[in-house]
Parts: structure tokens; sequence; C-alpha cells
């Protein structure tokens, strides 16, 4: 029981940081509408320059799929430390009686949610535009996005906070990011194509999604390792 309540503890408070993000995100739309915009222009314009085959499509969809919500979501994590920094309130978030811990999960869940978000918007658009069965097996390609979200909002919360002050942040964070996230895509993107599979392939889909978790396990201890280290002046 004592060992349970400094992690109920911590979780708690992890979940108002997220709840205070995504609280001001609902009142401004700001950063949820552009990613949702972006995202959808990318489909937009996937949708009249990828071939009418429908193998072609099959064969295509998977990555575009993974490139059209990711690239997204990097509007919003270069955006997830920029109130603190606007402000000047990152050193009065870390002086809060808060374990760092419960800021780097509070940071990512809000992240999850808003990537998550946008996978809501450009799958349904790519699955009508192109005509892609995404929704013949929607339990495993939901728990595949959700899985990549939140290896992607580990990793990019990580260098996000650690690029709070570095003028060029918004071009060295997808420099910084991308090259670790490459195992991440390519998981997805295949677990993503065994499912658009005639028939599906559901065996291989889970080995891949097998991965995709794995993937997050170890980011996600060595993301909680690093997290402090880094945001210390």
């Amino acid at each position: 029981m004592p060992a349970e309540r400094p992690r109920q503890g911590v979780l708690r408070q992890a979940w108002r940081i997220a709840w205070k993000d995504l609280k001001v995100e609902l009142r401004s739309r700001e950063i949820v509408y552009t990613m949702a915009f972006f995202g959808a222009v990318i489909v937009v314009v996937y949708s009249f320059a990828f071939p009418s085959s429908s193998a072609l499509v099959r064969l295509g969809a998977p990555g575009l799929l993974w490139v059209s919500t990711m690239f997204a979501g990097t509007i919003g994590l270069g955006r997830a430390f920029d109130r603190e920094r606007e402000n000047d309130t990152l050193r009065a978030l870390m002086l809060t009686p808060v374990p760092r811990l419960a800021i780097f999960l509070g940071k990512g869940i809000a992240i999850t949610f808003l990537v998550g978000a946008v996978a809501l918007v450009v799958t349904p658009l790519m699955a009508l535009l192109m005509d892609v069965p995404f929704f013949d097996h929607p339990g495993e390609l939901a728990l595949a996005l959700l899985l990549g979200a939140v290896g992607f909002s580990a990793i990019g919360t990580v260098f996000a906070a650690t690029l709070l002050k570095v003028r060029s942040r918004d071009v060295l964070l997808p420099v910084i990011i991308y090259p670790i996230l490459i195992p991440l895509f390519a998981f997805g993107t295949e677990a993503t194509a065994a499912l658009l599979k005639v028939p599906a392939d559901l065996d291989n889909a889970w080995y891949w999604i097998g991965l995709l978790g794995a993937y997050d396990a170890a980011f996600l201890v060595l993301s909680m390792w690093i997290f402090e280290s880094l945001v210390i002046e």
C-alpha cells in the first residue's frame, strides 16, 4: 500500500498537468486545428498524386497514413512547451512540489491526445478519398496508432523540453527526433500493411504491434530516466 500511494500521486499530478494543457487547447483550439488541417492537406495531395490502382493504394497507404499523422503531430510537439517559454513559467513549473516525472508524463499524455485527434481526422479522410479499407480491422489499427502516438510523444517530449530555449528549435526538433523514430514508423507501417492484405495477415500484424509495444516500453523507460537531467538548466 505505501508503495502504491506515491505512484498514484505521480499519475494524478501527471493527469492534472495534461488536463491543464488540454483545457487550454480546448479553449483556443490553435494547435489541434493546425495539426488536423495540415494532416488533411497532406492526405488531399496524396489522393491526387497517387495512382488510382487499388493494389498500389494498398501498398502505399500504410506509409502515407503514418507519415501524415506523425508529421502533423510534429506541429503539436513543437508547441508543447511554448506556453511555458512565452510566459517564462517553466522554472516555476520545475519549482513546484511535483516530481519531474509527473511533468514529463503530463506533457506526454497531452501530446498523445493531440496526435490521436489527428489520427481520427486523417484515417477516415484517407479511407474516403483513397478508398482504403482501414476499418476492416479497426481494433488492431487503433491499437497500432495509439502505440505510435505514445512512442512519438515519449521521445518528442524529452527533446521538446531540451530545445526549449534554442532559437532554431522548430528546425532542430524534427532533425533530431525523426532518425530515432524510424523504427516506430517502420513497425507501424508494417503492421498497417499486414492489416490491408487480402486476406489480412493478423498474425504478422500482431507481431509488428508487439514490436511497437516493445519500442514504446524501452523509450518510455529511457525518457523517464533522462528527462530530469536534460531539463536542468
